[in-house]
């Protein structure tokens, strides 16, 4: 069994195995704490006119649509992106 630091993940570009679509670069990942475990990768949003007006919606891919962890990419199917969860403290 391969061994992958979530720290090691920001570096991967995450690309669809369906059309070849490059989303972007990791920036985060979701984790259930409960489990340790990775549910989701996250590629935030780009920003609107220089950061001035904020950001675009962050990408978020479940883990269920990752198909391979390489060197410098991760494969998805599909490019099924779903809204963040916003948690509340």
């Amino acid at each position: 069994m391969r061994q992958c630091h979530v720290s090691e993940l920001r570096c991967k570009e995450i690309i669809d195995v369906r059309d070849g679509s490059r989303f972007g670069y990791v920036g985060d990942a979701q984790v259930d704490l409960d489990s340790g475990q990775v549910t989701a990768l996250v590629i935030p949003g780009r920003l609107r006119l220089f950061g001035l007006l904020g950001r675009e919606e962050d990408m978020v891919f479940p883990w269920a649509a990752v198909r391979r962890v390489g060197e410098d990419t991760v494969l998805v199917e599909g490019g099924e992106k779903r809204p963040p969860r916003r948690h509340r403290a």
